[in-house]
């Protein structure tokens, strides 16, 4: 009891950090307490992850994995990922503060049944939100291979989505390795690569790990025991042999890579199209295949030999393409547009019509969500046998497409997503057109102004005071300045958009409603508030709606100018009230 005692550092009641309350213990592992915790102030829960320096042997190897782990985790924003909002370091612990995640593992959940096969339609689900997390985390700049699915790292959620967690094995992949230097994994869950002599791990490996995962869901046996191998799961369940979702499991645990899907895209779309992956489905499609191709050599040689043949099979890979778009955009809902969308995308990557037509459907209302953000993700970073990307295809064949492209993706995360971290996934947009020879000077000016802005919360943390600038060398006084170089000018002639004028307008007028204190105290004159709000009213009245949804959003900026109008006066007016 002394010895527990003496490891629990943080005392139920203590204020961590000035901010965080701890109300009680909700967990241990060999080397950490984890903690609930309070933000009274916001009125949100937090985990609170302690590492004691007197309860790990070599406390400074542990310490340096944990400010990996945790540097890797504040790049990341997806719903299925946990959030790090503060890290203390103090002299006798290393301190994480996160995102609590209620609910229970699917460990937990496998022992409780008894270990009994789970619903399909349950896993089917989890199978989906894992695959998207993963491709998420595949299709970063430097993409990151997680290397530990498997049960007890998925926790459930009341609300029935999953949270991947535990990111102490995960690497960045480096396309220059031939191995890795650590063998690290679950036995039985991990793929043969990760202990060595196969090559690096890749995406590949963390297919083969989501598949044994699966494999234990749905047969409730853990291929972690002995003796350590994953059998069709037809042998344990027989109304699963020879289903879709059996030969799913097989294709990705193959010991081959090669032989595995190439990427999560691959296995999502065979999730997503399970039952047309059944023995029987794959059969008639190899008859159907053989008939088709029969007729083909018969008319090619007939008519114009095998160039026509060339011609006429890529003009049917046209006509897929373009049909792809006719569906997307007759589709009833947005989801199944925006997958019309991307298969047209897969199927030509290179063409710059269908990413457009995609995110004129996603912000067509002036808000994206994160699930439309998702959405997004999984189009433009499509990748082609686990190489490059959908968007980077793109670029390779049409520089000036990519680079509008990127630029408009930035402004809608910039202006209209819905997240805390708005500016921070924009800033990695922009990130990509600094140097652009295809964007306008406005453009340019705009892109650069926004990544820096960004850049800033990138550096702080979503979490992290909201305009707390002084730790980055930076003041308000800079940031207004920042603000009025972007609104500068004839923002409908220069932006060349009205969705982008309207959200530079919008932004300047919230960024004022917001921080009319913080720019008072920088040195900034009531007069230069008023003067940019001025200008918002002579840019909107500029600005040509191109729909009943510009016009909306004009509406509603007027009323945000109005509203940051009044809060200057009355800012001033308290400051000068003081004064005397």
């Amino acid at each position: 009891m002394r010895e527990q005692q003496r490891k629990d550092m943080l005392e139920i009641g203590t204020l961590l950090n000035g901010t965080y309350k701890i109300l009680s213990v909700v967990g241990r592992g060999g080397m950490s307490v984890v903690y609930l915790a309070i933000n009274e102030r916001a009125n949100k829960t937090w985990a609170v992850k302690e590492v004691r320096k007197d309860g790990v042997s070599d406390f400074e190897v542990v310490k340096q994995g944990l400010i990996v782990e945790t540097e890797m985790l504040k790049q990341f924003n997806h719903p299925h990922l946990p959030s790090i909002v503060d890290v203390i370091d103090t002299e006798d612990s290393f301190i994480i503060v996160m995102d609590y995640i209620q609910g229970k593992s699917l460990e937990e959940i496998i022992t409780k049944s008894g270990n009994a096969p789970q619903k399909k339609e349950d896993v089917m689900e989890w199978a989906k939100q894992l695959c998207d997390v993963l491709g998420y985390l595949h299709s970063r700049e430097k993409p990151i291979i997680y290397r530990d699915m498997k049960p007890a790292n998925v926790m459930l959620r009341p609300d029935g989505n999953v949270m991947l967690i535990d990111f102490g094995t995960a690497r960045e992949f480096k396309s220059r390795s031939v191995a890795d230097t650590v063998c690290l994994g679950t036995r039985g869950y991990a793929a043969p690569e990760q202990y060595g002599g196969m090559g690096q791990t890749d995406a590949r490996t963390d297919i083969y790990c989501l598949g044994a995962t699966l494999y234990h869901l749905l047969t409730g046996h853990s291929p972690a025991d002995p003796p350590y191998e994953i059998r069709p799961i037809g042998e344990w369940i027989p109304e699963y042999a020879g289903s879709g979702l059996e030969e799913i499991i097989i294709k990705c645990t193959k010991q081959d890579p090669n032989e595995r899907y190439q990427n999560c895209a691959e296995l999502m779309y065979a999730l997503e199209h399970e039952e047309d992956n059944t023995q029987k489905a794959r059969r008639e499609r190899k008859r159907k295949w053989r008939v088709f191709v029969a007729c083909n050599v018969i008319w090619v040689l007939g008519a114009i030999g095998m160039i026509g043949f060339r011609t006429g099979w890529n003009h049917q890979v046209q006509m897929s393409y373009e049909a792809y778009l006719d569906n997307a955009k007759n589709a009833s809902d947005l989801e199944s547009a925006a997958d019309y969308y991307t298969k047209a995308i897969a199927m030509d990557p290179g063409k710059e019509d269908a990413y457009k037509d995609l995110l004129s459907a996603l912000d067509r209302d002036y808000e994206i969500t994160s699930e439309e953000s998702i959405l997004l993700t999984k189009a433009v970073m499509h990748t082609e046998g686990g190489k490059r990307t959908s968007i980077d295809a793109l670029k390779a064949g049409n520089c000036k497409a990519y680079d509008e492209l990127c630029y408009r993706i930035a402004s809608d995360y910039y202006f209209f997503y819905e997240g805390a971290d708005n500016r921070v996934k924009a800033a990695s947009w922009y990130e990509k057109v600094l140097d652009s020879k295809n964007l306008t000077a406005q453009q340019l000016q705009i892109a650069n102004s926004l990544h820096k802005i960004g850049s800033y919360y990138a550096s702080l943390g979503t979490s992290a005071g909201k305009y707390d600038f002084a730790e980055q060398g930076s003041t308000y006084l800079d940031y207004w300045k920042d603000l009025v170089d972007i609104t500068s000018g004839n923002l409908s002639e220069t932006t060349g958009h009205a969705y982008v004028a309207l959200g530079l307008c919008k932004n300047m007028a919230v960024e004022i409603y917001d921080l009319a204190p913080q720019f008072k105290a920088a040195g900034v004159t009531m007069e230069e508030l008023q003067e940019q709000l001025s200008h918002i009213r002579e840019q909107l009245a500029q600005i040509k709606p191109e729909d009943e949804e510009d016009q909306n959003e004009a509406d509603l900026i007027q009323k945000n100018v109005e509203q940051a109008e009044t809060i200057v006066k009355s800012t001033y007016a308290a400051v000068e009230k003081r004064g005397e």
